[in-house]
């Protein structure tokens, strides 16, 4: 005979068991919300698949659990921890374009959602850089992030900079850019003399050349040398004029004809003047070079010519043959606009102008944490520091760890689009599974229900 039990025992069972059946409804509820952040993520990963540039995002699926009625944990199912794949790089593609760049290591772009940005806290990361000058000549990628840089100044320079610091970039900007024009300060001549030429009975036609040499304002004019072979063997003597007829001077000059120096200069003398003030010529016999102090207004230019010195077969020689055109090489330069710009494998970009002068202008750092996990994702593929990166440094593209500049080439997506697609099969399934579940606790927790009347 069967023994009838306590209302009040009832009662405390089918409690016991309707607050089993809610936590198993409360764990597969989260189970279908943890797979469909899952599918978001997986989702957004493959329409990301073509994204220069682009880190595969992903959900970690973590235990949770919530207390029970008697103290003990209880299992409530999962939820998920948003992470990014950010150590795995994505296959590199050539492009050919002059300012597409990738990274061959660990580095990240310094960017800036405005141009000439100086606020420290606006500059963030990416790897996207795929870089087109905008309308204003600032570099800016598809995203619309402009390219930060380390300017160099007019003495070709970086000066001392703060590579722990994002103080001290400026926005990369390549529109209208001139090179300053540098005045040419020393020339150096070197050429032979046919000795046939000297000591005939009358002195022969003066051979001509002539040289370029820029001002203080960047302009180009010319200097010529004439060259006259003298009655006395092994003698010339070298006049020196402008361009538009303005004389400087002369000098004599005495070749060696025997011995291990033959065909070098012997002696310089009789240095003359003939420029009209503030123009002057002097030269020094010992070093075998001419000044001339050129009149360029306020403040005039001088140039140091060197010919060679005495018993040195390294400037003008004089040998038997044919004349040899001088070679005149000078410093300075014209001024000139940018035509076209450069970036090397060290992240310097340089400007290349139509005086033929090629020049540093920026040099673009790669970024670098200490724990790149710890960044934040952004709008625009980009990623923004927080207090679990770590330490921060500007390296030198080429450098330990960040990286090499790989010009003329893109980083592609790290997504794999068939792990993506594996791994939605199984949030799929795993979703369903939970869903079945909700079906089942909820005929359970009717069937409960029916018990209790």
């Amino acid at each position: 005979m069967a023994i009838a039990q306590p209302l009040q025992v009832i009662s405390l069972r089918q409690a016991i068991k309707t607050m089993s059946i809610s936590n198993a409804l409360r764990a597969s509820v989260n189970g279908i919300r943890a797979n469909a952040d899952v599918v978001g993520r997986i989702a957004e990963n493959i329409a990301n698949a073509n994204t220069d540039g682009y880190r595969r995002r992903f959900a970690q699926m973590v235990t949770a659990s919530a207390p029970s009625a008697t103290g003990a944990p209880a299992a409530a199912g999962v939820r998920t921890e948003e992470g990014i794949d950010i150590d795995r790089a994505g296959a590199v593609r050539s492009t050919g374009r002059p300012i597409d760049l990738a990274i061959g290591g660990n580095g990240f772009f310094v960017v800036s959602r405005s141009p000439g940005e100086t606020d420290e806290t606006n500059f963030l990361l990416t790897r996207s850089g795929s870089f087109l000058p905008d309308e204003n000549g600032n570099l800016r990628n598809a995203a619309g992030y402009y390219l930060a840089g380390f300017p160099y100044d007019q003495a070709e320079d970086l000066g001392p900079v703060d590579r722990n610091r994002f103080a001290g970039l400026r926005t990369v900007n390549l529109d209208s850019l001139s090179s300053k024009g540098a005045p040419t300060r020393t020339m150096r001549m070197v050429g032979n003399l046919p000795s046939q030429q000297t000591g005939l009975a009358a002195s022969g036609a003066a051979f001509m050349s002539s040289a370029e040499f820029y001002t203080p304002l960047g302009d180009a004019e010319r200097l010529q040398f004439a060259w006259r072979p003298e009655t006395v063997e092994n003698r010339w003597t070298l006049s020196l004029r402008h361009e538009d007829g303005t004389p400087y001077g002369e000098v004599q000059v005495d070749f060696h004809d025997s011995g291990a120096l033959a065909g070098s200069p012997r002696l310089y003398s009789n240095a003359l003047s003939t420029a009209p003030a503030p123009a002057g010529f002097s030269f020094d016999a010992a070093a075998g070079k001419a000044r001339l102090t050129i009149d360029t207004g306020d403040f005039p230019q001088v140039v140091e010519i060197y010919l060679g010195a005495p018993d040195d077969h390294g400037g003008m020689t004089q040998f038997s043959g044919d004349y040899t055109p001088l070679r005149i090489d000078g410093d300075g330069a014209e001024s000139g606009l940018i035509v076209r710009t450069e970036v090397d494998d060290r992240g310097d970009v340089y400007g290349v102008f139509d005086n033929g002068r090629r020049k540093p202008l920026y040099s673009i750092p790669l970024a670098e944490v200490v724990n790149p996990a710890g960044l934040l994702a952004t709008n625009g593929n980009a990623y923004l520091l927080s207090y679990r990166t770590g330490k921060l440094g500007l390296a030198q593209a080429g450098e330990g760890s960040a990286g090499a500049m790989l010009v003329g080439a893109l980083e592609s997506s790290n997504v794999e689009v068939a792990e993506e697609l594996t791994a939605l099969i199984q949030a799929q399934r795993a979703y369903t599974s939970n869903a079945r579940v909700v079906t089942i606790v909820d005929d359970m927790l009717e069937e409960t229900i029916l018990i209790a009347r």
